[in-house]
């Protein structure tokens, strides 16, 4: 069984590997892999945005664990959600929102019941090592999901207030969801909504062309195109799109479909 962690945790303190620790000892044939670790801390957006890019490439039966967690040892939930492709494990803070949104869920609990908990008190502070991490291992033990504690509605899962796209007379509004760490922002705006070749972005007021590759415009200059994460994205070739235009998670864009392409106005 494969563990996928995400987490803001870096690779400097031994929060990682004792996690990792405690996921051996109660399931030593568990092969964990890293999708990330190096978000920015406490960033529930960008721990959102990755879980959703990664899970269509985990094989079936991947139990996620993410644990970007500003609210540890507060009142909010520690959840285990179950879909078909397998199993999510986290805080119950909008971090499962992007696969909770549009996948079914089979099951969701609550992780309350501490016989499957490190210890009977965990750490206020480290719930990712006494909480999460064990209950990810139970799951690839083949512990029932039912066990981990009491089933929650999965409509009460928290999302993150990312509004949808929504479709206009000539094209599509959203907004950037995700900035990584080259300055590309990711939009809300899917790629298959984008098929044609005609189509130009506005943020502001700045109007970009689209592009199949960043190299299509010359360095320094921005474009926009579908990223392979299957979203339109933002982009400056051999630069930063949010150093460049200002971009922050949440800001509105729109896109226009149109005959004729109109000359990129971002210099």
């Amino acid at each position: 069984m494969l563990i996928a962690l995400i987490t803001d945790f870096g690779t400097q303190d031994s929060y990682v590997g004792v996690m990792k620790g405690v996921i051996a000892g109660i399931c030593p044939t568990a092969q964990t892999i890293n999708i990330t670790h190096d978000l920015p801390p406490q960033d529930l957006y960008a721990a959102r945005f990755t879980l959703l890019s990664a899970y269509p490439y985990m094989p079936p039966g991947t139990v996620y664990l993410v644990v970007v967690d500003p609210g540890v040892g507060t009142q909010r939930r520690a959840v285990a959600v179950q879909t078909s492709q397998g199993y999510l494990v986290g805080p119950d803070n909008g971090v499962l929102g992007g696969i909770v949104e549009g996948t079914p869920i089979l099951n969701a609990v609550e992780l309350a019941n501490a016989e499957y908990w490190r210890v009977p008190q965990p750490s206020t502070t480290f719930h990712g090592r006494d909480i999460f991490a064990p209950a990810a291992a139970h799951l690839a033990n083949g512990v029932p999901i039912e066990r981990l504690g009491p089933a929650i509605d999965p409509q009460s899962l928290k999302t993150l207030p990312l509004p949808a796209p929504v479709g206009t007379a000539t094209g599509w509004e959203g907004v950037v969801q995700y900035i990584d760490r080259f300055g590309n922002a990711a939009t809300t705006i899917s790629g298959s909504a984008v098929e044609s070749d005609n189509w130009t972005l506005t943020l502001g007021e700045t109007t970009l062309l689209s592009g199949k590759t960043y190299g299509e415009v010359p360095p320094g200059e921005g474009l926009a195109l579908v990223g392979s994460h299957g979203f339109v994205e933002i982009a400056v070739n051999q630069g930063s799109a949010k150093e460049r235009f200002g971009l922050a998670v949440g800001d509105c864009i729109s896109i226009t479909h149109s005959p004729t392409r109109a000359k990129n106005n971002s210099h």
